[in-house]
């Protein structure tokens, strides 16, 4: 995955990530519609597909829902990177397929706007714009299967149909 940065700070929560008010809804282009827009207005304007997000602290904290990680991928971004994530949300995010990594090192090296290079495979962030390169311990070999698939029911599906 390969895009720009755009960076929140500490403690993102789930109601920033897509608000409270929206959670009439399951559709994903709705709930994509509305991603990050109490954090920043003009978010959905300035980013374009496979951007990236760099978070702070404690990111995807509050509400246990899937809304949050399912309103960023199907807004298009590739990712989210970030200091560390709030377990919930760590696990929300893997069972809908989107891709996060935690990486401290890689938040203190990236500015907005630099260009992020990540291999969740691999376990490699990367920094194009300034030339930083981070390695963190890759996800386990199910959870990359789970992700490739699109998310957990995707690939809880293929597996169905293997047997």
């Amino acid at each position: 995955m390969k895009g720009k940065v755009w960076t929140f700070g500490d403690n993102v929560n789930t109601d920033e990530i897509v608000p409270a008010r929206y959670l009439n809804t399951s559709d994903p282009a709705e709930l994509a519609a509305h991603c990050m827009e109490d954090a920043d207005p003009d978010f959905l304007r300035k980013i374009s597909p496979g951007d990236i997000i760099m978070g702070g602290a404690n990111f995807g904290c509050g509400s246990s829902r899937e809304h949050a990680p399912l309103a960023i991928k199907t807004a298009g971004l590739a990712c989210v990177v970030a200091r560390s994530f709030a377990r919930i949300f760590f696990r929300n995010a893997i069972n809908i397929g989107l891709p996060i990594v935690e990486c401290p090192e890689a938040v203190d090296g990236t500015s907005e706007g630099d260009e992020l290079e990540v291999d969740v495979a691999r376990g490699v962030v990367r920094n194009v714009t300034r030339g930083g390169e981070w390695h963190v311990p890759p996800f386990p070999e199910a959870m990359q299967r789970i992700i490739a698939a699109g998310g957990l029911m995707s690939f809880v599906r293929q597996e169905a149909g293997k047997a």
